[in-house]
């Protein structure tokens, strides 16, 4: 039973706080080295203003569960960033997020910037601020449209505010999922100088922090900054065991466990590794291979594990027809000397299991697991009182950071063509492709005599991403105790990104060569060409290449991305009047903000010019929008019998975009407390999100996908008064149809294809039960449901998404090229082109639910102090329909989506020294039962669970007025990762790949400050 788990976990200990009851880090002297985290109390007596309302209030009590952790928390648990800090179970609840083991793959922001996906609903949907002002998108490449993480300061925090549910009717149309508020010291008067270091025990992967904070104060000024720079070392495939053999973990009917039904290795008799594996099995990719025209299998020698006479096999042995068993494949093998290609073995061809061939790169093992970098990043805050306009103050806060980035990840293959008739090769050993017969009657000759593949080292893609944010404000007093507050925030982004790549235009010249004397020359000239190397093994095998060659034949590829937003907002703040409860306040005010982003990639990304990659278009657009909103709070009742306090909340905003018309956003809510020590709070409120930039503008690119997707293959074995049998045939395709050519795949923003506004709704509803103990203590317990909901969600198509939706949609739909068809061309003559343009469009829709728990114990003990926390969350649903017609799948409980999601901490602190330990809980998950299929065969396949995982970490503190130490361990057990078949998820060696699981392994830390 979970609950089971959960009452021995909360035993251990607990690790987040929640309002009311709440506690946050604030400052006990001039030159406090580390925060405390004792309770509120002390601002009591002063207004604040907390996340998820703009009314300051002097208690912490809200509709909204707030978690409010203060600095010294998470130093404790051995973070060494804000960025780990806000990816932690602590603030995320154990969703997936984009971080730096994300290397190899396309995510927003580009690689190497880190974002916050609150409860699993992306980052465009989730909304960051400092200082409870916005943190504008960063990054690189054209789908930046949120805040980078990395950007953010660090040793000058006091606290991080989260709201987990909507408040866009407070801040905006983004904060769909919720708001992250950071907020630095202030009151600082000296120097503090911090040093961390994170040491993992694979020898890899170290992270190192240095920072100073200083600030002084004097009579109506105010200054306050740091200074920070963090370097994380980079952690290949080969630091750790758990890639060392990629497996496909794959069973069958007649055995399902894990790995019994995987490829034998005929080498070592046991299952073979692979470099890559997709998600149809054992495939991996050509390395070091030559493709050739077919050969049958008898005429040729084969590979070790190639079945003898293989050609001869019934199709019912998974090897296709005998039309298809062919030898089209092969490595280089000196020991043959007999047959039609003397020196190389059949290693592949026809249908003929990939996994036969030698898919294993000899980079493999350079390949990043988590990427490394270094981040500077500079904060400064000032304030100076004018005594003028209401005894106002002039306000400034600057930002400026820089990260460089970089990422390896993949093996770069060179697919290398030697023309038919070229004096660079043997035309008599190869006589070039052939292509026979189709099963649509087609037939064709190209002039490529032999292609070679292979490898040439590992992708590097790197990163210098400027990120410089300035704010200059006026805020003052007005009559009748009204404030107002007015500031004009500018933020820049620029990020440079390279790639080092082949180019096309250059590799062709270079094999387009005449016999000179001993040697060759390029026919054409230009550019210094440097004439290919003659056809060899080396060549081949990818080793003692011409550096000359490979100089002229590749190049450095630079993209430059910008990003700006200007905000300029006013809100005024006060009292109305008075009722039994207090007073009523309100907060109104307007705001306009505009943003643009441009992004430039290099020429010949834009020309495709570029190896194996696609083309890419720039991403050019802007927007701004105008808003005006307003809040009220009512205290009706206060201190009377059964209502201890009853207040009612209520908010609305006018959003009116430059590209998407307007929108009335609201939010009402309510806390009733009986007693002192019962309470209950619950709000509901609606959402709009216009479009990201680079939702609306992103710059075309355009790729290939197999034919073999082509969803009008084979259509006549379909029932003939079926949709795609009818439209199919409606194009005058045979019912014998095989696409021979690749299905061109077109990718652009949404603007072109009529996106428009996202909308959603939230609702929350809970309570918090705070006894009072005396002498045995403090006690909060908080129980909160959620609720989230978003509609006609933005959201990008598959290219297969769009041709089975189109194809099978009826007759009279296909023809009109109405919805997902109008996405779709295709020649009228063979070979019957495809070409599907993809992009993002108001199609899918979204949700999540669950129930919140948080408790926190404190109690004096031995003239120290003893406290537990903890934060537990159960999620019920959660499913995103891309289409109409897709099943709702409930994801809970599936991989990288656990139903529970814990953190706890036990923490006893006595004069100087400070004890902690921390437990991070996710929950076992299972996938197969619903996610594959309904038969027993399909689920006996797969393996597709994870036990529960928990990371234990501890830690102890001495503090001294100017000096403070903190040693410790992160995943103190070294906690076992998880592993899954290859198929429905992406993997890290046999592990799933997802934030929620530490990758490094056990880590040391150990953190120095002193004060002065």
């Amino acid at each position: 039973m979970k609950l089971t788990k959960l009452l021995g976990a909360t035993a251990l200990a607990g690790s987040l706080l929640v309002l009311p009851g709440v506690a946050f880090a604030q400052e006990t002297d001039d030159q406090t080295v580390t925060t405390s985290d004792e309770t509120a109390e002390s601002n009591q007596g002063s207004e604040i203003l907390v996340v998820g309302s703009r009314i300051r209030r002097s208690n912490l009590t809200s509709a909204d569960p707030v978690t409010i952790i203060g600095r010294e928390e998470t130093t404790l648990a051995g973070f060494n960033s804000t960025a780990d800090v806000l990816q932690s179970a602590q603030v995320t609840g154990g969703t997936s997020q984009i971080n730096n083991s994300f290397g190899g793959f396309v995510t927003a922001g580009g690689p190497g910037a880190n974002t916050l996906s609150l409860r699993g609903f992306g980052p465009s949907r989730s909304l960051v601020l400092l200082n409870g002002r916005r943190i504008s998108p960063a990054g690189s490449r054209g789908q930046v449209g949120a805040a980078d993480l990395t950007s953010l300061p660090n040793s000058i925090l006091e606290r991080i505010e989260v709201l987990n549910t909507g408040a866009s009717s407070i801040y905006g149309s983004d904060a769909i999922a919720g708001v992250v508020n950071l907020v630095t010291r202030t009151d600082i008067n000296g120097v503090i100088l911090e040093a961390q270091h994170n040491i993992p025990e694979i020898g890899a992967g170290t992270s190192q922090r240095y920072s100073a904070v200083f600030g002084t104060r004097r009579d109506g000024f105010k200054i306050a900054g740091s200074l920070e720079y963090l370097k994380r070392d980079r952690v290949t495939l080969g630091d750790v065991d758990f890639t060392r053999c990629q497996l496909g973990l794959r069973g069958s009917a007649a055995n399902n466990t894990p790995g019994s039904a995987d490829l034998i290795d005929p080498a070592t008799g046991q299952p073979k590794c692979f470099g890559e594996i997709s998600v149809t099995g054992a495939s991996g990719v050509t390395v070091n291979t030559i493709g050739t025209r077919d050969y049958a299998p008898g005429t040729v020698a084969l590979a070790p594990g190639v079945p003898v006479g293989f050609g001869s096999l019934p199709s019912s042995a998974g090897y296709g027809t005998i039309a298809q068993q062919v030898c089209n494949r092969f490595r280089p093998n000196p020991a043959v000397t007999t047959g039609a290609l003397p020196g190389f073995e059949c290693v592949g061809g026809g249908l003929l299991p990939v996994g036969l061939r030698d898919t294993q790169p000899r980079n493999f093992f350079e390949n990043d697991l988590v990427s490394g970098g270094e981040v500077f990043n500079g904060f400064l805050q000032a304030s100076v009182e004018i005594g003028a306009l209401g005894d106002a103050e002039v306000y400034v806060e600057l930002l400026g950071n820089r990260r460089k980035s970089k990422q390896i990840s993949g093996s770069r293959q060179l697919t290398l063509d030697y023309p038919q008739g070229s004096p660079l090769y043997n035309a008599a050993q190869f006589p070039g492709f052939v292509l026979g017969p189709q099963p649509n009657g087609t037939t064709g000759t190209n002039n490529i005599g032999v292609r070679v593949f292979s490898e040439y080292g590992t992708n590097e893609n790197r990163q210098t991403a400027d990120y410089v944010r300035g704010l200059v404000g006026l805020r003052g007093n007005l009559f009748g105790g009204w404030r107002y507050d007015g500031y004009v925030l500018r933020s820049w982004s620029d990020a440079r990104y390279e790639v080092d790549s082949v180019l096309v235009s250059k590799l062709a010249q270079s094999v387009d060569v005449v016999a000179s004397g001993s040697g060759f020359v390029c026919r054409n000239p230009l550019n210094g060409c440097v004439a290919a190397p003659a056809f060899s093994a080396d060549v081949v095998a990818g080793v003692n290449r011409p550096q000359a060659w490979f100089d002229f034949i590749s190049d450095t590829v630079t993209g430059v991305t910008k990003y700006r937003e200007t905000i300029a907002n006013l809100t005024l703040d006060g009292p109305l009047f008075r009722l039994p409860g207090g007073d009523v306040s309100a907060a109104v005010g307007v705001e306009y903000r505009t943003a643009r982003i441009d992004d430039t990639p290099g020429p010949d990304s834009v020309s495709n010019n570029l190896l194996a990659l696609t083309s890419s278009s720039p991403t050019r657009g802007s927007d701004s929008v105008k808003e005006a909103f307003a809040e009220i709070e009512a205290p009706i009742l206060a201190d009377m019998p059964f209502f201890y306090r009853l207040t009612l909340n209520a908010s609305g905003r006018y959003t009116d975009y430059k590209s998407y018309g307007s929108q009335w956003t609201y939010k009402v809510g309510g806390l009733y407390a009986p007693t002192e020590w019962l309470s209950f709070r619950g709000s509901y409120g609606t959402s709009y999100r216009a479009p990201a930039l680079f939702e609306q503008f992103l710059g075309a690119t355009s790729g290939f996908q197999q034919g073999t997707n082509d969803v009008c293959n084979n259509y006549g074995t379909r029932d003939a008064t079926s949709n795609r049998y009818i439209n199919c045939a409606s194009l005058g395709l045979p019912t014998t149809f095989n696409a021979t050519t690749g299905i061109q795949v077109n990718q652009q923003g949404g603007a072109a294809t009529g996106l428009s506004a996202e909308t959603s709704r939230a609702y929350t509803f809970g309570g918090v039960f705070e006894p009072k103990l005396g002498s045995f203590g403090r006690l909060s317990l908080g129980v909160d449901y959620f609720n989230l909901l978003v509609n006609n969600g933005v959201s990008q198509l598959t290219f297969s998404n769009i041709l089975s939706t189109c194809y099978d949609s009826a007759p009279a739909e296909f023809n009109a090229r109405v919805d997902t068809c109008a996405l779709i061309t295709r020649g009228t003559t063979a070979p019957y082109a495809l070409t599907v343009t993809t992009g993002y469009v108001n199609i899918s829709n979204a949700a999540v639910s669950g129930i919140d728990f948080t408790a926190r114990y404190s109690v004096p003990l031995l003239d120290g102090n003893f406290r537990l926390n903890a934060q537990v969350t159960k999620f019920d649903e959660r499913y995103n329909q891309t289409l109409p017609t897709d099943p709702i799948r409930n994801l809970i409980g599936s991989v990288n989506n656990p139903e529970w999601t814990g953190t706890f901490e036990g923490a006893y602190t006595r004069d100087r020294w400070t004890l902690r330990y921390g437990v991070e809980w996710l929950d076992g998950t299972n996938t197969s039962a619903f996610q594959l299929g309904t038969t027993d065969a399909v689920r006996a396949t797969y393996y597709f669970q994870t036990p529960d995982y928990f990371l234990h970490s501890a830690s102890v503190r001495y503090q001294a007025d100017h000096f403070g130490l903190i040693l410790g361990v992160r995943n103190l057990t070294n906690s076992s990762l998880p592993e899954i078949s290859s198929g429905a998820y992406n993997r890290v060696g046999n592990v799933p790949l997802y934030s929620g699981y530490d990758y490094l392994g056990r880590t040391f830390f150990v953190n120095v400050t002193t004060a002065f």
